[in-house]
């Protein structure tokens, strides 16, 4: 087998659409209703099956924090977006990455070169320091490359989502808190959540059947503190409401509306659906998505100019592709997420920057700090949101 850095290859619409009837995006949804159905009524605490590779792959993701941990914040107060260090973590990361790849059992030497670039870009992006699905999307393809090459097994699925997963997430809320990565697009994954997709997606799973929490009870904060620490859907949930102010509804509305959804089981089938649209069906993500030999791009490269090669353009945010702006457009994300909207419009993708809600938290305690303690106005001023 040939290994190759992966690239991108999704231009335009007409790229992302040969995309979405490929073995490669088939390949992707088998894997993560796969995941899914592991862990169907699981709890987070519940015991399971670790591996070697599992077990690997757990102790490479401690020396990410540690490399984070090692990496303070620069003094960037005059800033409310992303702090300068995260590039000095990103670099160290990447350096490091071979011989952390070295580390994990039956990973062929010879494709370490090809798989390190998803693990790499699952942190977030260098240039732009933001963070959001599509890079989330990286690690669920590092996870896939692993599986490939016998790192891990399908006995290791329940593992991989309330072990290996969510350890990552706890080390992206370290990056996120330390380095105010910016939500990727406008308005981070449409009103979901600024970063995350997928620990909502597995979590509504975990609480498929349950015979006493329905999904408004993400309302309640007696249940969200005794069972967070079962179920990743209300762990996200309290964690949000630890960041930030005033209700789901002024936020995160589309975490709101589906709270009315009756069952979990509807609630995480049309995560699913979702999740193929405003994730794997969007151009403003998957222009960003990088093929392989391992996951490549159905009939190869058909544009000669699809990809750059330079240093300078790798490192560029905008690397082998073109932006599709048009103003006239606007948001076409919308509040609701039933439509999958292929066009970009402002904001969608590499625009308009937009702070952390860590740094607008932050700021928000420094003023009031400031002023004895007291909040301006008499109340908590909500962490602003477009």
């Amino acid at each position: 087998m040939a290994f190759e850095r992966p690239r991108k290859a999704i231009l335009t619409t007409a790229h992302l659409a040969k995309f979405q009837g490929s073995d490669t995006y088939e390949h992707i949804v088998a894997y993560i209703n796969a995941l899914n159905d592991a862990v169907t009524g699981v709890k987070s605490t519940d015991p399971c099956s670790q591996s070697g590779g599992v077990l690997a792959i757990l102790n490479l993701l401690d020396r990410v924090e540690d490399i984070a941990r090692s990496t303070p914040p620069v003094n960037n107060l005059a800033s409310r977006f992303g702090n300068p260090a995260f590039k000095e973590f990103y670099d160290k990361v990447t350096n490091e990455s071979k011989s952390l790849h070295e580390t994990l059992p039956n990973l062929p030497s010879e494709s370490i070169a090809e798989v390190s670039v998803y693990f790499n870009e699952s942190w977030g992006n260098r240039t732009r320091i933001d963070y959001g699905s599509g890079m989330e999307l990286n690690f669920l393809c590092w996870m896939m490359c692993l599986e490939h090459f016998g790192v891990v097994e399908k006995s290791d699925h329940v593992a991989l989502v309330i072990r290996v997963m969510w350890r990552y997430i706890s080390v992206m809320r370290v990056l996120q808190s330390s380095y105010w990565l910016e939500p990727a697009g406008s308005h981070g994954v449409w009103g979901l959540d600024d970063y995350h997709f997928l620990p909502f997606l597995f979590g509504s799973a975990q609480l498929c059947g349950h015979k006493h929490i329905r999904p408004k009870a993400i309302h309640d904060s007696d249940i969200l503190e005794e069972f967070s620490k079962y179920y990743m859907y209300l762990a996200c949930i309290q964690f949000i409401n630890s960041i930030k102010t005033a209700s789901l509804r002024w936020h995160s509305p589309m975490l709101d509306d589906i709270s009315a959804v009756k069952t979990w089981d509807k609630v995480n089938s049309g995560m699913i659906k979702m999740y193929k649209a405003e994730v794997l069906g969007k151009l403003p993500v998957m222009q960003h998505f990088l093929f392989g030999s391992i996951l490549p791009f159905p009939g190869g490269d058909e544009d000669e100019d699809l990809h750059l090669h330079t240093e300078e353009e790798e490192r560029d945010a905008h690397r082998g592709h073109r932006h599709v702006h048009s103003p006239l457009l606007g948001d076409t994300s919308g509040s609701g997420g039933g439509a999958s909207q292929l066009e970009v419009g402002w904001g969608d993708c590499c625009g308009i920057p937009i702070p952390s809600a860590f740094a607008a938290a932050e700021a928000d305690k420094k003023k009031n700090q400031s002023i004895g303690g007291i909040p301006f106005g008499g109340a908590i001023r909500p962490v602003p949101f477009d």
